[in-house]
């Protein structure tokens, strides 16, 4: 009779076990899901940013040694990520490849003009910086105009805010909910040795002494939830990646590596805070409240 009750307990306290590392695993999960998603956002941001041309436009009567000049100031600037010139006939083979006439066929000459085709740093991609960059191209001889997609830069930056703001608020909501998930899971993990704490208690054992092994158990929980949440994770991004077709879709290994070590720290952190105060709370109840909680 004590040995199937004994296999009973042993039975529950894997249970809990498995049932506490599950639910860890997803909470994790969740939190990798969302700072993926977070870098994701950033990166699909910065390349939109860095492929929004700013387009020098050159008068005819420029030569090509002041207009190599101005190209070397703009690839030696900080805000400069690529620089293309493009020449009056270059402009005139990819306006008659877009439009399908040519306009020297009615005006008799080419009325297009060389230009010099600017792509800028994700950083500098805003209106601010754009003005900045036309009041000092102004300087320079020769240059008819600047041209810019205002709009699309607006555009742009209104809506990687709104969508950072969005997701930063999930990740905030998640956070506090995963903290009180994993507390609650360990509380309860610990649930059935709370008379062993006190019994270790009225011996002598001191508090750290009684922690110490819980900690140890909850940091590795902790460990073995981390790296199931991104097992699952890197399935869900190949399954993202090949189910819908978007092969495309890559991640930065230092992305990749920032999401390891943010899941990983998350695990352990609080699996062992929650470990520790769940365990203090035992220790300061009497042994007769145990019974009633």
């Amino acid at each position: 009779m004590t040995k199937k009750k004994n296999n009973t307990k042993k039975r529950r306290f894997k249970n809990i076990h498995v049932t506490s590392t599950i639910s860890m695993s997803l909470v994790l999960f969740l939190i990798g899901l969302v700072s993926l998603l977070l870098f994701m956002a950033r990166d699909m941001s910065n390349y939109v940013k860095e492929n929004i041309n700013l387009s020098i436009i050159l008068n005819d009567e420029i030569g090509k040694e002041y207009s190599n000049r101005i190209e070397k100031y703009l690839l030696a600037s900080p805000f400069t990520k690529s620089v293309e010139y493009i020449s009056k006939e270059d402009a005139l083979k990819d306006h008659i490849s877009s439009l399908g006439e040519d306009p020297q066929d009615f005006l008799g000459y080419n009325p297009l003009m060389a230009s010099l085709e600017v792509k800028l740093k994700a950083n500098y991609a805003n209106t601010d910086s754009v003005n900045m960059i036309e009041k000092k191209l102004k300087s320079f001889e020769n240059i008819n105009r600047v041209v810019y997609q205002k709009d699309m830069v607006s555009l742009v930056n209104e809506n990687v805010r709104k969508v950072s703001l969005i997701l930063f608020g999930l990740a905030i909501i998640l956070l506090i909910v995963s903290i009180t998930l994993i507390n609650n899971t360990v509380r309860i993990a610990l649930y059935s040795n709370r008379f062993l704490i006190s019994t270790m208690k009225l011996v002598g054992a001191t508090h750290w002494f009684i922690r110490k092994p819980y900690l140890k158990s909850s940091v590795m929980n902790g460990l073995l939830a981390s790296f199931i949440s991104l097992i699952l994770l890197v399935a869900v991004v190949y399954f993202v990646q090949y189910e819908f077709g978007m092969s495309g879709l890559s991640i930065d290994p230092l992305t990749a590596l920032i999401i390891t070590l943010i899941v990983i720290s998350m695990g352990i952190l609080l699996t062992a805070i929650s470990s520790y105060y769940a365990v203090g709370r035992y220790l300061k109840m009497k042994t007769d409240d145990l019974y009633f909680i």
